[in-house]
């Protein structure tokens, strides 16, 4: 059996144990690294922390850091009010200004999780406050800022036309731009219609004048639409509740439950429940919120050392209002995601991915070639790098595409959205930023959630875009 072989099989049995033991994903992901290779692929330690994503690591702590000590001094309250006013308590809109936004930001030149982590814990704390399925707007988030990905002057439409250019392929910045955009667009609809966007519809708008705690009234809807109050709330089809009789059974439950119980709302009554008034530490905290949107766009920092710091900053202001914020860092999420990932880096350090991509790519048949490739895009793409995928897999299609059966332009296409559209995974960049944004959720079932989605839109996505894109033969 080859080494290639074996680390796949490792991997599977990494999801079969994870899944009926409830062990950690991530702890077993990083002790199959640790086998793996040291006895497969024969790597020292520094070629297996190779994989570990450190960037990654910082950006889920800092961005998680920062956003619970905005919980805690009721910054995100005051931003609901705000927002429900300005989209006159029509709360059905909200998971569509959250789409249009992550995608304005990708796609005047924001990197994909930069966008989705500026976004997703406001979006998060609008849903679960007034009881929207979190996996609808954590997805409608994700969807958003893959739709604007691939403008020519995004990040990712810029990287792809890049390699493009130098591959000698026919290209269109426009066609690449609108594929993305329409997927994701179609996609997004469906979510809203699946996961209860239709309800939120039916029930009007809630009142925008609450009172001294923020409280909705008892405008049309407010019955289902009002604030939950830390998670307490039971609504079995958004995942929004927590249970308390899991609260003992893993580290994630547990992080779950203590994040209920501190990040609860004050009662009514309290001093600093008054979601309309902006204390000084409220307005410290929105101007740390937009220099990280400033410094991220406009000067590229990272948005994780540039979150940590903004917090640190925050917390050493106001410590009264942060004691609680490092607990409330989402590490059974940390750990989930950079065990993961740097299995990942193991399988690419040994050549499983490329080994994979070859051996299809060496198919007589261009277009079963094709699909299997965007599955192949996909796949990984749902446990690692994006980027890294596509500039991987475009020049491993380019031997088929001189051959003139396959069309460049609609293969290239295909290729990009079967590789960023599956970012929905808790396994990729963009779906841990949702998962550990999350607040006051059953972060075991809102993982599952997310895998079960994320998995259907790997079966079904690249075969959609291959038939429509690939098949007529586009360029």
């Amino acid at each position: 059996m080859s080494p290639e072989l074996i680390s796949i099989l490792v991997l599977v049995v990494v999801f079969v144990i994870a899944t009926t033991r409830s062990v950690n994903m991530g702890a077993l992901a990083f002790a199959a690294a640790f086998g793996v290779g040291t006895l497969v692929a024969d790597l020292d330690a520094d070629g297996i922390f190779a994989g570990f994503p450190g960037d990654l690591f910082v950006v889920l702590v800092g961005i998680t850091y920062l956003f619970a000590i905005a919980r805690a001094n009721g910054t995100t309250d005051w931003l609901v009010h705000a927002s429900i006013r300005l989209v006159r308590g029509r709360v059905a809109l909200i998971p569509w200004v959250m789409f249009a936004l992550t995608g304005a930001l990708t796609a005047i030149g924001a990197v994909s999780p930069a966008a989705v982590a500026i976004v997703a814990p406001l979006a998060l704390s609008f849903a679960v406050r007034y009881r929207i399925s979190p996996l609808l707007m954590g997805t409608m988030v994700v969807h958003g800022a893959q739709a604007g990905g691939f403008s020519p002057i995004s990040i990712y439409g810029t990287i792809v036309n890049g390699i493009v250019e130098r591959e000698k392929l026919p290209g269109s910045e426009v066609t690449l731009f609108l594929a993305s955009l329409v997927v994701n667009l179609v996609i997004a609809a469906i979510v809203f219609v699946l996961f209860g966007g239709l309800k939120l519809w039916a029930q009007g708008s809630v009142a925008v004048d609450g009172d001294a705690a923020g409280e909705p009234g008892s405008g049309g809807g407010s019955g289902t639409a009002e604030p939950s109050t830390g998670g307490t709330g039971t609504s079995s089809g958004s995942g929004t509740g927590t249970s308390s009789g899991t609260a003992g059974t893993s580290p994630t439950a547990v992080a779950t439950s203590a994040t209920s119980t501190t990040a609860a709302p004050a009662r009514p009554g309290e001093p600093g429940t008054d979601t309309t008034r902006l204390t000084p530490a409220r307005a410290a905290t929105l101007t740390g919120l937009v220099a990280l949107v400033v410094a991220v766009l406009a000067f590229d920092l990272d948005a994780g050392l540039t979150a940590i710091t903004l917090a640190v900053l925050l917390s050493a202001a106001w410590p009264e209002d942060s004691r609680v914020a490092v607990g409330q860092i989402a590490w059974p999420t940390v750990l989930l995601i950079c065990g993961v990932l740097t299995y990942v880096g193991v399988l690419d350090e040994m050549g499983t991915i490329t080994w994979a991509g070859e051996g299809v790519s060496g198919i007589g048949v261009p277009l079963l070639a094709a699909v299997l490739l965007c599955y192949i895009g996909a796949i990984v793409s749902a446990f690692a790098s994006s980027v890294g995928i596509m500039g991987a897999l475009i020049p491993l299609a380019v031997p088929f595409l001189a051959q003139g059966e396959i069309g460049a332009i609609g293969m290239v296409s295909a290729l990009a959205v079967s590789a960023t559209v599956v970012d929905v995974s808790p396994f990729s960049t963009n779906g841990a930023l949702v998962l550990a944004a999350a607040p006051d959720v059953d972060r075991e079932r809102f993982f599952r959630q997310l895998m079960v989605y994320g998995g259907i839109v790997v079966a079904a996505v690249p075969a959609v875009v291959w038939l429509v894109m690939v098949v007529p033969g586009w360029g």
